[in-house]
């Protein structure tokens, strides 16, 4: 069989591998956006997929996550057929970020609408990048997606068995084992998808794979270590005690809509109910959080025995005193200006787009405002600055000191670290395991795991490009 990568090879987005099995039986591992992807003015838009996807015959995806999910509608339209097999929760978070990600799609094509150049050309730019989809095309993806239970081998074809094995990292995230038999030779391939960490609030631990002979591991924190050791109940507590109850001050927490806010809610419902925090102000500002917030309610069974048990003795997990879901836009706008103490919980992450974005423009000259930072950010991006400490930041064409406190804490980070990769991967056989191959990460944190990686004795490691092909 051949394994090719089209995507997340040395660069951390857009997840993408292709298996083709010697009876020309073909699976799709992950279809996710790069958001690294760009085009020159004059170069020739290429075909959007790399590969025929009328040729495809199967997609397996490891969780919901756009840079995994995110361009399976564009599969369809260029010709696939198939289903598309992940867990019940996957399929829940992914319609959800599709269609969020449909309606991003279709507010870019509305601004593009228009006789002039300017208009003309941004209608250019979208069609040649060709990632566009919008609600009707994730409807009809999301028809043919098929769920499993985790840790159940389920047959494929005769000769190819597929489990799926849970990642924590995010609600219904797997690792992917696919055993295949070819020309009587058993050979089995684990797909490692996110690797997430230990005693996270709400998701189950990760679980061990089975030994196999081929793994694709993710190498997100490949050169980086958790720097908090605290609980994230405690580190969010002394953050919340200096910034809103010591001082009458406003705490901005920009946060990823799925997964990152409904552990900062469950985490916040736990100061309040179990250590006696006084009920603040907390604005949930993220349509897309409620609903995903709705998802984690329906899935109880799937996450940990701690959160289970909240539940039982409190009944909600997220719900609280003082917890208000902000809806409209209009809304949202105001909350910038409370007057009381607040925390206010808005996307993205990055401060890279979203309300968010307004809240820290509203604030930033703030000194009783502290925007605090839970997780990565991507260089170039707002809050990739205000945690590089610059004293100004230009914020919508206009140059403003940053007065409010900046603080970070990773506590929330869903990527396990270098630590927990290794822990993965050292599960393995040195004998048995005939190659590593390092996805999804940044050149140098790839380089640097690798290097541990020989240390720890596995010396057959490889660091793909993008398109390249192995004979597996």
């Amino acid at each position: 069989m051949k394994l090719t990568f089209w995507g997340a090879a040395r660069q951390v987005t857009g997840s993408m591998y292709l298996l083709e099995l010697d009876d020309e039986y073909t699976i799709l591992i992950d279809c996710g956006t790069d958001m690294e992807r760009h085009l020159d003015e004059e170069e020739e838009a290429p075909q959007f997929f790399p590969f025929d996807a009328s040729n495809v015959d199967l997609v397996l995806l490891t969780h919901a996550h756009i840079d995994h999910s995110g361009n399976i509608p564009n599969l369809y339209r260029d010709g696939y057929e198939g289903q598309v097999m992940c867990t019940t929760a996957t399929l829940e978070l992914a319609q959800l970020l599709l269609i969020d990600a449909a309606h991003l799609h279709a507010r870019r094509l509305n601004k593009a609408q228009g006789d002039s150049n300017k208009k003309k050309k941004q209608m250019n730019r979208i069609t040649r990048k060709g990632d566009v989809y919008l609600e009707k095309q994730v409807d009809e993806a999301v028809e043919n997606f098929v769920t499993v239970p985790f840790n159940k081998r389920f047959r494929v074809k005769q000769g190819v068995d597929v489990t799926f094995i849970p990642a924590g990292h995010l609600l219904g995230a797997a690792h992917i084992v696919l055993e295949v038999e070819e020309n009587g030779v058993k050979k089995s391939i684990c797909f490692s998808g996110d690797l997430g960490r230990k005693n996270y609030p709400l998701l189950i631990n990760p679980e061990p794979i089975p030994s196999v002979d081929y793994l694709l591991c993710e190498s997100t924190y490949g050169s980086r270590r958790h720097e908090d050791q605290q609980t994230p109940e405690a580190a969010l507590a002394e953050v919340v005690r200096r910034t809103c109850i010591d001082i009458p001050g406003r705490l901005i927490i920009p946060s990823f809509s799925v997964g990152r806010t409904q552990a900062l809610l469950y985490t916040l419902n736990r100061l309040y109910t179990e250590q006696g925090f006084e009920p603040i102000k907390v604005f949930s500002d993220s349509p897309l959080a409620r609903a995903s917030t709705r998802v984690y309610e329906r899935n109880i069974r799937l996450l940990n025995g701690e959160a289970r048990r909240f539940k039982e003795e409190h009944d909600s997990l997220f719900d609280f005193e003082n917890l208000q879901y902000v809806e409209s836009e209009k809304a949202s706008r105001a909350i910038s200006g409370h007057s009381e103490p607040c925390i206010i919980i808005s996307s993205s992450g990055m401060v890279a787009g979203g309300r968010v974005e307004q809240h820290v423009a509203a604030n930033i000259n703030n000194p009783y405002c502290t925007i605090l930072l839970i997780g990565y950010c991507a260089e170039g991006t707002l809050g990739w600055r205000l945690l590089n400490g610059q004293s100004t930041l230009k914020i919508k064409d206009r140059e403003v000191a940053v007065l409010a406190k900046i603080e970070k804490i990773d506590v929330f980070s869903g990527h396990g670290d270098i630590d927990d990769l290794l822990n993965f991967v050292k599960s393995q056989s040195t004998e048995r395991l005939k190659k590593i191959f390092l996805i999804h990460g940044e050149t140098t944190g790839m380089e640097n795991f690798k290097t541990a990686l020989g240390e720890a004795g596995y010396e057959n490691v490889e660091i793909p490009m993008k398109g390249q092909a192995y004979q597996l």
